[in-house]
C-alpha cells in the first residue's frame, strides 16, 4: 500500500541584498528540510557581488536570478524592473507563499507584485520602525507599505509586535520570533574560530589585537553629504586623539560613500580604509575590536554576540532593544558627541562587555525553527 501522497505548499524566498541573504538563508535552509515545504530561492540581484558572496558562505544557489542591478541605478529604475521580474515568475510558477525580508526595494517590489497576484505574503523581520519616514530612507516607508500588504508577520522582538499592532496589523497574524541574524551567526561562527579569515589588507599586528581597535562602518543614504563628512571629520579627531588605537574601515563602493570617505580620510596613518568585507571577515574583525561606529542596523543586532558596544551614527533607530540594554548610543552625525562617546569609551575601556550570544536581545537562535514551523501549517 503506498504512503499518502503530501500535496507540498510552494514558498518562494525573495532576496537580493547581503543582509537580506543572510537573514533568510537559515529560514531556506531548515525550510528545504520540511516534509510540506517545497522552497525556491528567487534573487533579484540587487547587489549582485555583495549577495553572491553571503549565498555561497551557506551553500545556496538561486533558483532564479533577475540579475537587475545596473551600474547607477536609482531606485524608480530599479523598481520597475524588479516588478517585471518578480511578476513574470509569480505569473508562471503560481506560489502558495511569498516570502520577504526587511525593507529593501526587493522586499517591497515583491510583496506589491504578490499582493497583485493574490499570493499570500510572509514578512520576516516585519514591525520595525523609527516613525520617521526619512529615516532610514528610503527603508521605513518600505517596511511600513510591506506591513499593510503582508498576510503573515514574523516580528524578531516583542516592541515590534507592538508597533505592528498599534498599526492596526490583527494580532492573530503577528508570531514573535526572534531575529533570524543570530541564527546565521550560529552557522557561521564556528567556522571563523576553527578557521580564522586571512585578512591581507591590514598589517598582522592589528589582526593579532596589539593594540586597540575600532571597526567603523557607513553607508545609509540620509548620512550621504555632510552627514558622512560630519563623521569622517570625527574620526580624524579621533585618530589624533588616540594615536595607539587602529581605526579599521571598509569602505562601501556607492561613490557617495567612497569619495568622500578616502578624501577625506586617506592621509592618517592609523585609519586603515579597506575595501568591504565577506560577512565571515567582517564578523572576524567584529569579535576582535574593542569599539564599533556605524550606522548599520544588522551590526547592530550582531554586535551583542559578540559583547561590543556600538556607536550608532543616526539620529534614530528601529532596534531600540539594544539602545535599552545599554549597549548601543545613538549620536546621530554630530562630529562633537561621536569623538565625546567614543573617548569615554576608549579611555574607560567599556566598550566591550560580558553578553554572551545567549542574552542577545534581538534573539536566541530559533527564529528560522520557529518561522519553518508556522509555514508549514
Amino acid at each position: 500500500m503506498s504512503g499518502k501522497l503530501v500535496n507540498k505548499k510552494k514558498v518562494v524566498f525573495v532576496l537580493g541584498t547581503r543582509p537580506e541573504a543572510i537573514k533568510l538563508a537559515p529560514v531556506v535552509l531548515r525550510g528545504r528540510c520540511s516534509p510540506v515545504l517545497e522552497c525556491r530561492v528567487l534573487c533579484t540581484g540587487q547587489h549582485r557581488e555583495m549577495v553572491d558572496q553571503a549565498l555561497q558562505m551557506f551553500n545556496l544557489v538561486p533558483d532564479i536570478d533577475l540579475n537587475v542591478m545596473t551600474r547607477g541605478q536609482e531606485l524608480a529604475g530599479l523598481t520597475a524592473r524588479l516588478f517585471l521580474g518578480i511578476d513574470g515568475y509569480l505569473k508562471q510558477s503560481r506560489p502558495d507563499i511569498v516570502v520577504v525580508q526587511g525593507d529593501t526595494t526587493s522586499a517591497l517590489s515583491a510583496a506589491q507584485v504578490a499582493f497583485y497576484r493574490g499570493v499570500a505574503i510572509a514578512h520576516v523581520e516585519a514591525g520595525l520602525r523609527t516613525l520617521d519616514k526619512k529615516a532610514p530612507f528610503p527603508e521605513e516607508m518600505n517596511r511600513v507599505l510591506i506591513s499593510h500588504l503582508s498576510d503573515i508577520h514574523f516580528a524578531p522582538t516583542e516592541g515590534a509586535r507592538e508597533n505592528l499592532r498599534r498599526e492596526g496589523i490583527d494580532e492573530k497574524d503577528i508570531y514573535v520570533t526572534g531575529n533570524t541574524v543570530v541564527d546565521a551567526l550560529n552557522i557561521v561562527l564556528p567556522e571563523i574560530v576553527n578557521a580564522p579569515p586571512h585578512l591581507s589588507s591590514l598589517p598582522g599586528n592589528i589582526l593579532e589585537h596589539s593594540s586597540p581597535l575600532v571597526l567603523i562602518t557607513g553607508h545609509r543614504r540620509e548620512n550621504h553629504g555632510p552627514g558622512l563628512r560630519e563623521i569622517c571629520l570625527a574620526l580624524r579627531d579621533l585618530a589624533a586623539s588616540f594615536r595607539n588605537v587602529s581605526f579599521v574601515y571598509p569602505v562601501h563602493l556607492n561613490p557617495n560613500v567612497y569619495d568622500t570617505v578616502t578624501e577625506s580620510l586617506k592621509d592618517i596613518s592609523n585609519i586603515y580604509l579597506i575595501e568591504p568585507l565577506r560577512y565571515q571577515e567582517m564578523l572576524y574583525l567584529m569579535s576582535l575590536c574593542d569599539l564599533i561606529i556605524t550606522d548599520s542596523g544588522g551590526i547592530q543586532e550582531e554586535a551583542p554576540s559578540f559583547g561590543k558596544r556600538v556607536i550608532v551614527t543616526r539620529t534614530c533607530t528601529e532596534r531600540p532593544e539594544g539602545i535599552a540594554a545599554g549597549l548601543a548610543t545613538l549620536v546621530g552625525c554630530d562630529r562633537g558627541r561621536i569623538v565625546a562617546e567614543a573617548s569615554r569609551l576608549l579611555r574607560e575601556h567599556k566598550a566591550s562587555t560580558d553578553y554572551s550570544i545567549s542574552v542577545n536581545p534581538y534573539g536566541d537562535g530559533r527564529a528560522a525553527e520557529r518561522i519553518v514551523r508556522i509555514l508549514s501549517k
